[in-house]
């Protein structure tokens, strides 16, 4: 299969929260074609982000795609709800999910596109048995829960592992990798299979966000 571009999608958990609309609207005027949202609950991860509420206000503002991270327990619970407050994508997590081809189902028959998470430790044999259904696999390249940590470089193995597997079965799903994503390491994790870089700190906790964003795709050239 020919290799996807690469999708920068910056993170709106590193951005000033007083400045949401116009830091979107700087991404948006510099190209950049995703946002991802961390829905942490405090539970499944050691921290609280926000919800519904944020993602419907601010989908009124743009029309980027809405890559909506759930890092929550029990995700079944939510998912309509995510998805009718304008998630274009929603992802749950393999260790938090009860029933994962139900949830995923679930998603898909809500009309969104759906994703399948695994944390650092967690194998990509997690993720095999649902690869047909899904649109997209985020690896985390940090433990989930908190922004502006260092990038795991011991998950390239297991990104390149799943970009194998998508091309040995002939599919075409997303290779997402979220943590510690800067120009510095870019290019290795595009290298190593990921097609969908999410950057927090490195571009929304910027001064600069298109600046830091081009810097990116630049570091991929």
């Amino acid at each position: 299969m020919e290799k996807l571009p690469p999708l920068l999608a910056p993170s709106l958990l590193a951005c000033d929260f007083a400045r949401i609309g116009e830091k979107i609207k700087i991404l948006e005027s510099a190209g950049v074609p995703w946002l991802h949202l961390d829905v942490m609950d405090g539970a499944f991860v050691p921290n609280i982000s926000f919800g519904q509420p944020l993602i419907k206000s601010i989908r009124k503002a743009t029309d980027m795609f809405f890559d909506v991270h759930l890092m929550i327990n029990e995700p079944g619970r939510y998912l309509a709800d995510f998805a009718g407050c304008g998630a274009d994508l929603i992802c749950i997590h393999a260790e938090a999910s009860g029933d994962i081809a139900a949830d995923l189902a679930a998603i898909k028959a809500l009309g969104v596109k759906c994703g399948l998470a695994i944390k650092p430790k967690t194998p990509a044999e997690a993720v095999l048995p649902h690869l047909k259904v899904l649109d997209l696999v985020l690896v985390m390249s940090v433990e989930p829960g908190f922004g502006g940590q260092k990038f795991m470089p011991e998950v390239l193995p297991k990104i390149s592992a799943l970009r194998d597997a998508r091309e040995r079965e002939g599919l075409a799903f997303h290779i997402e990798v979220d943590g510690g994503i800067g120009p510095e390491n870019a290019a290795l994790v595009y290298a190593a299979g990921a097609d969908v870089l999410v950057a927090g700190s490195s571009v929304l906790g910027k001064d600069d966000p298109a600046a830091a964003a081009k810097a990116i795709y630049d570091s991929l050239k």
